[in-house]
């Protein structure tokens, strides 16, 4: 028995070329089927070439911060450091935050404006002059330019721009202070510094892991966030593998400041 109900016009004594009508209509609307799945796959298959678009831009990118860091043997390593110490933080400060693919593309780019700087400054053997200072200190805003043009990568270009801010205003490009500094530089700020002070420089050896800590205590409320340092000092206690040291490396806890 067909149970199937009827269009509500097609009542008994209605037009009888509304069987022809309805057949019409099934028809559209199976070839509307038709179109709505075509237009799926080639969403799909937009949405993978899209994502293919990405993946090549970042390997560029990466390609080119890799570059700088191939120029200066002294910070060998200190891209793939950084950007698991600042993610490790990251995790611990907001992990919605960190999880975001924009936040570790701005961990890792964070130094790629370096390809901008002149190679003598950038890799000279000595502690640089007032001058080189002022022409190294110009890497985060051309890094700021390379990335900003990118829309995938919005949420990085503050990384890159501001990670040599600091709390107390004094740092560069621009001044910015307290919560005027994006959170994700903030957080990268530590694992930046950190990371530098325990590796060699041309102009000073290494700081073991232990004072380097210390120096960023030293640093809480005037070139880092100082609740970002307690969650930093909090990490550090429950898992000092995250600086890339032993289980038990630290003769006590590191504890707050």
């Amino acid at each position: 028995m067909n149970t199937r109900r009827p269009f509500p016009w097609a009542v008994r004594g209605s037009d009888p070329e509304l069987p022809a009508l309805q057949a019409q209509l099934s028809v559209f609307a199976r070839e509307i089927g038709t179109l709505y799945a075509a237009e799926r796959t080639r969403s799909r298959e937009l949405e993978h070439a899209l994502d293919q678009l990405q993946e090549t831009y970042v390997a560029m990118m990466a390609s080119f911060a890799s570059v700088v860091e191939a120029k200066d043997r002294t910070t060998a390593g200190h891209l793939d450091r950084t950007a698991r110490l600042g993610t490790a933080i990251a995790d611990a400060v907001d992990p919605e935050l960190a999880a975001r693919p924009e936040t570790r593309y701005g961990f890792f780019l964070h130094d790629i404006g370096k390809i901008g700087i002149p190679e003598h400054i950038l890799c000279k053997p000595a502690a640089l002059d007032a001058a080189e200072w002022h022409v190294m200190r110009e890497h985060p805003t051309i890094g700021a330019h390379i990335v900003a043009p990118i829309p995938f990568l919005e949420g990085a270009v503050d990384i890159v721009r501001s990670h040599h801010e600091r709390w107390d205003g004094s740092g560069y490009p621009i001044g910015l202070r307290h919560e005027e500094i994006p959170l994700a530089a903030r957080i990268f700020a530590i694992a930046d510094s950190f990371d530098a002070m325990t590796n060699d420089r041309p102009y000073r050896t290494a700081l073991t892991p232990e004072q380097a800590i210390d120096e960023i205590v030293l640093g809480a409320c005037s070139q880092f966030d100082p609740d970002i340092v307690q969650i930093f000092l909090n990490l550090v206690d429950e898992d000092p593998t995250v600086l890339g040291v032993d289980e038990g490396a630290f003769a006590e806890p590191v504890g707050a400041f």
